[in-house]
């Protein structure tokens, strides 16, 4: 039977609301939530519905999804596109599906997702770590504007689902590392079924293993000194409430970890099935309770905190809160990607005056040429990150070093985003110098049109923006552009020599006349004297 929570405050607004819907099929349930989103970009949920099943049970043990778990999971699928119907939600855009490791890591994925399209219409996006956590950071945006003293100092937030652990760490309100483990609850439980061990020793095998991912993070690289570990999930949810006799609301619960340790000592000595008797708990949900609990216990001790405090925060939140940006970055996510890939450049030494006046710079053109070249403001994110990381490929060889930007950036991780958008900053990065875009090149040619347009018109205020640069004193801060019948004029407002600057864009100006078809002019006020 589907679990349906229904949390709906009548409202009086004649304005009418967009009715959206997001659904997570995870590793040992498949959630639903439906909410509206009003004008005023306020979220109101409507109604939420959890439906146990152990996709990961098949794809962590067996490597694939049976074929009886592949049906049930499209009967539980129909009843939610059922539902949707009644509330009208049909729209593509109004609907977001994602899957997690239980889906993404067993090998007849692709299979399973082509019968649930087949079967409910719904489409299953790509959705890997890096989008994982911008969506997180989007969810923690409440807790990070209303209690700013929890967030003072550095903290770790920590969720473990079933097959994975995400980790972020934060400075301040600043991302400083972002890491998605394959360490998951559901899995652990499931690799201790092959050993076939006894209780005491289930509980020593997974020591063993958070333990050493616990290892991986304390050696990522940065300095870790958490004032707090902020944790997440339904799992240490349930706990608070178990512990507290309250349920996890709009604030953060804060826990002793003595507290959550004997609990977990007590979980961790009976079996699943025991847990649903005297818990009222899926079996699904039994299983992994002990081990997302001791997860949460050995990354506190590791990390020397004494208490946790535990937020109501989950994926769907994050998916639902960007559809109210209509799918484009909001300023905080802006700023954490920003920083990230500036930390990036540090890593590969890379001119970072030139290339932060360069990004302003390609920004500047994107917002007053947006009549022409018609991009969405993600677009415009994509190009001031590939203006960051234009000349990494320096720290390679000079030589072909646009090409080495490219491979640097399509192999590096940083925080927010996904692997398509990589590869899109990757492809700017390797046409801000050099031949133009080409049908010969890969990657270029196996985008769709709209890709390989948006690409040409990127790459070409990039160009023009490294123009505007070519001395590297950034000795005009802005740039004034107009739209003319015959031509386009770029005016700064500064008296200096524009001969080196109208030279370089002679030079490279040709991928930007050849894309908007208007030949450019730079002019300063000098010109007027």
């Amino acid at each position: 039977m589907i679990n349906r929570d229904s949390n709906y405050p009548a409202g009086n607004s004649n304005q009418e609301p967009k009715l959206v819907a997001v659904i997570d099929i995870g590793s040992s349930s498949l959630r639903m939530q439906i909410a509206e989103i009003r004008f005023d970009g306020t979220i109101r949920n409507i109604e939420s519905f959890s439906q146990a099943l152990s996709l990961g049970k098949d794809s962590f043990s067996k490597g694939v999804i049976e074929r009886s778990t592949i049906e049930d999971c499209v009967h539980v699928l129909s009843i939610y596109r059922a539902k949707l119907n009644e509330y009208d939600i049909t729209a593509p855009d109004h609907i977001r599906v994602i899957a997690t490791s239980g889906v993404n890591d067993a090998r007849n994925s692709l299979a399973f997702k082509d019968r649930i399209f087949i079967a409910t219409d719904f489409v299953i996006e790509a959705f890997d770590e890096a989008i994982l956590h911008r969506v997180t950071y989007l969810g923690l945006q409440p807790y990070l504007q209303n209690e700013p003293q929890l967030f003072e100092k550095q903290s770790v937030v920590m969720e473990v689902g079933g097959g994975t652990t995400e980790v972020l760490l934060l400075d301040g309100a600043d991302v400083s590392f972002a890491k998605t483990y394959r360490l998951g609850a559901l899995r652990l439980r499931k690799q201790l079924e092959v050993y076939d061990a006894p209780l005491i020793k289930s509980r020593e095998l997974m020591e063993a293993q958070i333990s050493s991912f616990l290892d991986q993070f304390i050696n990522c690289g940065m300095e870790i000194r958490p004032q707090h570990l902020v944790s997440m999930g339904g799992d240490v949810r349930f706990a608070v409430q178990l512990l507290t006799q309250k349920p996890v609301g709009s604030e953060l619960v804060s826990i002793g970890l003595k507290e959550l340790s004997d609990l977990t000592d007590k979980v961790l000595s009976r079996s699943p099935e025991s847990l649903v008797t005297q818990y009222h708990l899926s079996l699904p949900d039994a299983q992994t309770l002990g081990p997302s609990l001791l997860t949460h216990v050995i990354f506190a001790k590791g990390l020397g905190v004494k208490r946790m405090v535990v937020g109501n925060v989950n994926l769907r939140d994050g998916l639902i809160k960007e559809m109210t940006e209509r799918h484009e970055w909001t300023d905080s996510i802006q700023k954490q990607i920003v920083r990230s890939a500036t930390l990036l450049g540090r890593k590969y030494n890379f001119p970072e005056n030139h290339s932060l006046h360069v990004a302003d710079l390609a920004c500047q053109l994107f917002d007053q040429l947006q009549v022409l070249h018609k991009l969405s403001p993600r677009f415009r994110g994509l190009l001031q990150v590939a203006a960051i990381l234009h000349e990494v490929g320096l720290f390679i060889g000079s030589r072909s070093r646009h090409k080495h930007s490219m491979y640097v950036i399509s192999n590096s991780e940083f925080f927010g985003i996904g692997a398509k958008e990589l590869e899109l900053v990757a492809l700017l990065a390797r046409y801000y110098r050099g031949a133009t875009p080409q049908p010969s090149h890969a990657s270029y040619s196996s985008l769709g049109r709209r890709g390989r347009v948006a690409i040409s018109k990127m790459a070409a205020l990039l160009r023009v923006a490294k123009s505007l640069d070519v001395t590297r004193t950034q000795h005009f801060d802005s740039v004034e552009c107009r739209i003319e019948p015959d031509r386009i004029v770029i005016r700064v407002e500064d008296s200096v020599d524009l001969s080196l600057e109208r030279l370089e864009l002679k030079q490279t100006s040709g991928l930007f006349e050849d894309i908007f078809g208007k030949p450019l002019l730079l002019t300063s006020n000098r010109d007027e004297l």
